[in-house]
């Protein structure tokens, strides 16, 4: 008799994306709290595991996964997977980079409003029955040069509001934009190999790149020394692209005006004095955290998911 394929859902998924895989004639399986022995024991049973960002796919547990045919992120990026060992044993790996993008780049945005204008902390002092008005004068973003490092589906969003705001768009990616394209965002391209001149031009410098060897700490002490005095850094992307460390001393010493930050290097973050800086605003990596957001990233996942196992 021929074996039922079926999927595990390790980390929370919108309830339509579960229903979408069980119309298919899947066999589904629901398990949101797993360890990863726990997973490295049943793996085996499973055509298809479906992850977020909890669970860590490793090595171990692909190699333990004799049945095992795709893997698929609900989400952006696959920096907790091993695509490499995936790759090698045949597997297919699946993310959906454009459901959250929407999400994203708003939050990016309204980050950036929030620093520009001191919204974190006029909120924090107004509930303490402080009228700090005369300490609280900020930025116009109109005008002001946006540096955007990458381009993929949040990365072009983020230029599109930024252009609405009057702001000038600067963009450095592995390889060029499309000239149309260009010309619609009335963006400037700046390749890597010139990334200084990119910095040294951005008032702000806002980070959409995937968590790859090439983007470990590619924001570090020379960088921040790079860039304007005053300038700010806004990171939705992955906290190990920017070396934390350096930007506390940079955010201390007053070179940068501030950052916002939505990705950390541990996370929940265990050393806090990065995030208690008045000139921080922080968020618990809510990037994709909105209704839509999570809705269509668990119907894509499914659709992604069931067309590979056909």
């Amino acid at each position: 008799m021929k074996l039922k394929k079926k999927v595990l859902v390790c980390d929370p998924i919108h309830k339509e994306g579960i229903e979408k895989l069980k119309q298919t004639g899947l066999e589904v399986d629901v398990n949101f709290t797993i360890s990863p022995e726990q997973l490295r024991r049943v793996i085996a049973n499973y055509d298809a595991l479906i992850v977020r960002s909890r669970t860590k796919v490793t090595k171990e547990i692909i190699e333990a996964g004799k049945r095992l045919k795709v893997i698929g992120r609900a989400g952006v990026g696959l920096d907790n997977i091993d695509v490499e060992t995936s790759e090698k044993r045949g597997i297919t790996v699946f993310n959906t980079p454009e459901a959250p993008a929407d999400a994203v780049a708003e939050l990016t945005i309204g980050m950036m409003i929030s620093l520009a204008r001191s919204i974190p902390l006029a909120d924090q002092t107004m509930k303490e029955g402080k009228w700090i008005k005369k300490d609280l004068v900020g930025w116009q973003l109109k005008y002001k040069t946006l540096g955007t490092v990458g381009l993929g589906n949040i990365g072009e969003r983020v230029a599109r509001i930024a252009k609405t705001l009057g702001m000038k768009i600067l963009i450095t990616k592995r390889t060029p934009p499309s000239a149309d394209l260009l010309r619609e965002l009335e963006a400037e391209y700046i390749p890597l190999r010139d990334f200084s001149s990119f910095l040294q031009r951005s008032d702000i410098v806002t980070l959409h790149v995937p968590l790859i060897p090439q983007t470990h700490h590619m924001i570090g002490a020379k960088e921040f020394q790079l860039m304007k005095d005053g300038a700010f850094l806004i990171n939705t992307s992955r906290g190990a692209v920017v070396e934390e460390e350096a930007l506390l001393e940079a955010l201390q010493k007053g070179k940068l005006g501030g950052a916002a930050l939505d990705v950390y290097k541990n996370e929940p973050p265990e050393d806090l004095a990065l995030i208690r800086l008045p000139n921080v605003v922080c968020t618990p990596h809510i990037g994709a955290q909105t209704r839509e957001a999570q809705r269509a990233a668990a119907i894509l996942i499914a659709e992604k998911i069931t067309d590979s196992l056909r």
